[in-house]
């Protein structure tokens, strides 16, 4: 009696033994779920993003239009924001410029290279914007007489003729830019806002 007493106890505890690992197990499996309805408790503007980014996809949202630099500044941040504007280009060679970029990690252009990797968005050209929109900003670029295809750009870079809701395309020259000249109707879509 004594035996089986011993051998009931041993599997009773290997049983319990089980019982805890798959408890164990299962506990360390569970889904989270992340609520964005307070967004007053976001600490990081990169949370920010991912998570309007996402909302955005998944609730097919549109960008809000606004129509002065004054909204844009105001409601970047909740990107995506899309406003209608003008576009010029400009290249590194162009007198005043001295070749770099004027927003960290000041790129240096002279080289030729209009692009910039970004961590998020891959390789995509660099364009210079009023200063009220933060470096590190992402904008699509759309509706333009050379591209049949959006171009996705950085705002890397100030000038002292971009205001408003104007932008300035980096080009490899000067001379790249003549036939292009003024774009009017360019559709704007902030989709990050600064870094």
């Amino acid at each position: 009696m004594r035996q089986f007493s011993s051998v009931m106890k041993n599997r009773f505890l290997l049983i319990a033994f089980f019982a805890t690992l798959l408890v164990i197990i299962a506990s360390g499996n569970q889904h989270q779920l992340i609520s964005t309805d307070n967004m007053n408790r976001t600490k990081s503007l990169e949370a920010i993003h991912i998570v309007n980014k996402y909302n955005n996809i998944l609730e097919g949202n549109k960008p809000l239009h606004v129509s002065t630099i004054e909204e844009v500044s105001q409601n970047g941040a909740l990107s995506p924001v899309s406003f209608t504007g003008t576009l010029t280009g400009y290249g590194p060679d162009c007198e005043g410029c001295g070749g770099r970029v004027g927003c960290p990690p000041r790129q240096d252009v002279t080289d030729g290279n209009i692009y910039f990797e970004d961590s998020e968005y891959g390789t995509i050209r660099i364009v210079a914007t009023d200063p009220s929109i933060p470096c590190g900003t992402i904008v699509k670029i759309s509706n333009l007489s050379f591209s049949s295809e959006p171009i996705i750009a950085i705002a890397l870079d100030r000038g002292s003729d971009i205001q408003g809701l104007t932008m300035d395309l980096l080009f490899e020259s000067e001379a790249v830019t003549k036939p292009i000249g003024r774009e009017y109707n360019v559709g704007y879509e902030i989709i990050r806002w600064g870094w």
